[in-house]
Order: structure tokens, then C-alpha cells, then sequence
């Protein structure tokens, strides 16, 4: 996880911050620094994350950049060799959203022992998921009626959920600071978008 500074950032704090990360990190800084183009960032969060598929170990990175008309979304994914490529590989995307676009910012907590919570205590997890309708997911269920015995098609109910990008972080897998961090960009960005006049 890279750094997150709120205000002032330049160009060469993200790009420290991931090379921090260690995560082919020309390619990466490349990427971003493309989609960000003369903006100013305004914050940054860098996650990288491991994963286990079948046999094999493999990681990803996601940048999250903030800059005063945009949310910027870049994900690079590692590949092993295969048919179409007889060497390793990566994948890098990035997805440029204007602000008004965000329809939603939520941001889930996960603390331990809440009965005895104090505000301001770090939380355990949080999850950072980001809606602007690129990605949605749709829920259906049979719809029924009050009566027990009714046999009758009432058709179906549902609702439809926003769910672009979702990104978990916690403190025993990524340390204390990722969550800061992620905290601290879920908060800019939620301020940014609500700045936003639609």
C-alpha cells in the first residue's frame, strides 16, 4: 500500500509510492501517469494484492488517483505464460470517470468488540466499494403477498446495485497504515463528489 497525501501531491509522490509497492513499477507509473495527464492529484491510494489461483500465486496492483474533475481507476494484473504468449505477461487498464459520474461512495467498517469501541479506534478492515455505472448488479427474488395460502405470480422484486470497483483492505493483512490510508481517500473522495454539482 502507498502513500496517501490529501492535498498538494505531485506527480513524484505517486510515482514513490509505486515504486514502493515493488509492482512493475515503470509499467504501472507509466499507465497512471498517462491517464492523469497535467491534472493536479489531489490524493492517491496504491493497493497491491496477492491472490491464489489453483496452483499458482498471483498478484495485482490498483491505483485509485483523485484529481479535481476526475476519479482515476488503474489496475494491472500479472499473467503466466500460455497459449497466447509464450513468456509472462501483464495487463494494465485505466478508466478515467468524471466526478459527477460517481453515484456512490461506500465505505463498510469491520471493528472488533464494538461494545467497547472508542471513536477514532482504527478499524480492523474496511471495505471501499465505488459506484458510477459502469458495473451494476441486479438481485431478483420472487415477490409474494401477505396471504400464506396464496398461490397467485406476484412476479418478481429486486433491487440494483452499483458495484463497480470494490476494494478490501485490512490491518492483519496489509498493516495499520493501509487502512489509514484507505480511510483517508474514501473521505476525499466522498468530499469531491458531493462538490459536484450533477
Amino acid at each position: 500500500m502507498g502513500v496517501m497525501a490529501k492535498t498538494s501531491t505531485t506527480t513524484q509522490g505517486l510515482r514513490a509510492a509505486i515504486e514502493r509497492s515493488g509492482y512493475y513499477p515503470a509499467l504501472v507509473a507509466e499507465a497512471v501517469e498517462a491517464a492523469v495527464g497535467g491534472e493536479a492529484i489531489q490524493s492517491y491510494l496504491v493497493h497491491q494484492e496477492t491472490t491464489f489461483d489453483a496452483n499458482e500465486v498471483r498478484r495485482h496492483v490498483t491505483v485509485l488517483v483523485l484529481t479535481g474533475t476526475r476519479f482515476i481507476v488503474s489496475h494491472t494484473d500479472e499473467q503466466a505464460a500460455d497459449s497466447t504468449s509464450p513468456t509472462p505477461y501483464a495487463t494494465t487498464s485505466t478508466e478515467s470517470v468524471k466526478l459527477g459520474r460517481i453515484s456512490s461512495v461506500v465505505l463498510s467498517r469491520v471493528v472488533a468488540n464494538p461494545e467497547k469501541y472508542v471513536p477514532g479506534t482504527l478499524p480492523r478492515e474496511v471495505v471501499l466499494t465505488i459506484g458510477w455505472g459502469a458495473v451494476s448488479r441486479l438481485d431478483l427474488e420472487p415477490a409474494a403477498c401477505g396471504d400464506p395460502n396464496c398461490e397467485a405470480d406476484h412476479g418478481y422484486t429486486g433491487s440494483a446495485t452499483a458495484d463497480d470497483l470494490s476494494l478490501r483492505v485490512s490491518e492483519a493483512g496489509d498493516g495499520p497504515d493501509a487502512v489509514r490510508q484507505t480511510l483517508a481517500f474514501a473521505q476525499s473522495l466522498s468530499e469531491a463528489t458531493a462538490d459536484v454539482t450533477h
